[in-house]
C-alpha cells in the first residue's frame, strides 16, 4: 500500500470474512467466487471518488461487507451490475437480525445505493427508507448512552498512538477521525483545542475548551508522543492507523467508543448548569423554571457546538429532554 497521504487502497485491504466459522467451509472456488465481487466493488470505489477520504474508505468497507455477506447468503457469481431487489432485501433482513441500529442501517443503504447508482441500477431502490420498514432515528434519548473510560481494558491496547487517541474522545468528545488525526502542534490553543475541518464530520471547524487540569495533563502527554504530527505513526497513514484502532480496540474489548462523546456531554451539562441532564435522571426541561430553563438552553447550545453539531436539537440524543 502507498504510503502517501491519500493512498490508492489494494483490494487485499478490504477483504475481511463476515463470517469466520462459515469462512473457514468455504472451498477454493468458492473464495474466488466471493473476491471477484470484492474485487470489482473497490475497483468501482477507486474509479469513483465521492466525497472526503473518510466517506470513501467507509463506504469501500461497507461495500466490502456486503459482498461477503451476499456470498454467505447463497448469492453466487455476482457482478456489481447483478444487483437486484433481492439482494439489497436479503441484506437489510440479515442486518435487521443483527440488530444493526437505524443510524447505522441507514448509512449502509446509503453505500448500497451509491453502488446501484454508479452501475445505472438506481431503480432497484426506493429513494426514502420506509419501504424497508426503517423508521426516522430518535432524536431524543430515553436511556444514558453514557460510557465511561475503562482504564483496565485501555492498558490492554498495545499502539500508544490509539491509546492516547482513546483518551482524547473521553477528555474532549472527540469523534474516532478527529483524534487519530488531532495535531496538538496545531490543536492546541491555551484556553482551548482546536479542530481542523479536514479532521471532522461535514467538514466543519470548531473549538473545544480546556476545563480542567487533567485535560491540560493529557494535551502535554498528547505532545510529547505526537513529536510536531498528529496521532499516526511516522510509518503509517490514516486508514493504515484507523485499521490499527479497530483492530486493537475491538480486541481490548472497548467497543461502542461513541458513548465517550455522550460522557463527556453529559459531564459538561453538570459544569454548565450545575445539575445532571434529564437523561441521567435529572428533571425534564419542562419541569424547569424559567431561569433554570434558560441555563439549561444555553448550556444545549454550547454542547452541540462543541460536540460538532450545527443544531441544538441534536443535543437530546445525548442529554435527553
Amino acid at each position: 500500500m502507498s504510503r502517501d497521504r491519500y493512498p490508492i487502497l489494494k483490494d487485499s485491504d478490504f477483504i475481511v470474512l463476515a463470517d469466520t466459522k462459515w469462512s473457514s467451509k468455504l472451498t477454493e472456488k468458492d473464495r474466488r467466487t466471493m473476491k471477484d465481487l470484492n474485487h470489482q466493488l473497490m475497483k468501482l470505489c477507486r474509479q469513483n471518488r465521492d466525497g472526503s477520504f473518510s466517506t470513501q474508505a467507509t463506504r469501500s468497507r461497507i461495500l466490502d461487507l456486503a459482498a461477503n455477506q451476499l456470498h454467505a447468503l447463497g448469492f453466487r457469481h455476482m457482478r456489481p451490475t447483478s444487483i437486484k431487489p433481492k439482494h439489497v432485501n436479503a441484506l437489510i433482513a440479515r442486518w435487521q437480525e443483527q440488530g444493526i441500529g437505524t443510524g447505522t442501517l441507514k448509512n449502509r443503504l446509503s453505500a448500497i445505493r451509491w453502488w446501484a447508482r454508479k452501475v445505472n441500477r438506481e431503480s432497484i431502490m426506493p429513494r426514502g427508507n420506509t419501504a424497508y420498514g426503517i423508521g426516522a432515528r430518535t432524536y431524543v434519548a430515553r436511556h444514558s448512552k453514557a460510557q465511561a473510560l475503562d482504564e483496565g481494558k485501555l492498558a490492554t491496547i498495545e499502539d500508544r498512538f490509539v491509546r492516547m487517541s482513546v483518551r482524547l474522545q473521553a477528555a474532549f468528545g472527540l469523534r474516532r477521525e478527529e483524534a487519530i488525526k488531532f495535531n496538538p502542534t496545531y490543536a492546541m490553543q491555551g484556553d482551548h483545542i482546536r479542530l481542523k475541518s479536514s479532521w471532522t464530520k461535514g467538514g466543519r471547524a470548531r473549538t473545544v475548551p480546556i476545563t480542567n487540569e487533567d485535560q491540560r495533563q493529557l494535551l502535554q502527554e498528547v505532545k510529547a508522543l505526537a513529536r510536531g504530527g498528529a496521532l499516526i505513526p511516522p510509518h503509517l497513514n490514516y486508514v493504515q492507523q484507523l485499521h490499527r484502532y479497530e483492530k486493537q480496540t475491538q480486541k481490548a474489548g472497548l467497543s461502542r467508543l461513541h458513548g465517550l462523546r455522550h460522557g463527556y456531554a453529559q459531564h459538561r451539562y453538570v459544569e454548565l448548569t450545575g445539575r445532571v441532564c434529564p437523561v441521567a435522571g435529572g428533571l425534564p426541561s419542562k419541569e424547569l423554571n424559567p431561569d433554570e430553563r434558560a441555563l439549561d438552553d444555553k448550556a444545549r447550545v454550547t454542547i452541540s457546538s462543541e460536540l460538532g453539531h450545527a443544531r441544538e436539537a441534536i443535543s437530546a440524543v445525548y442529554l435527553g429532554r
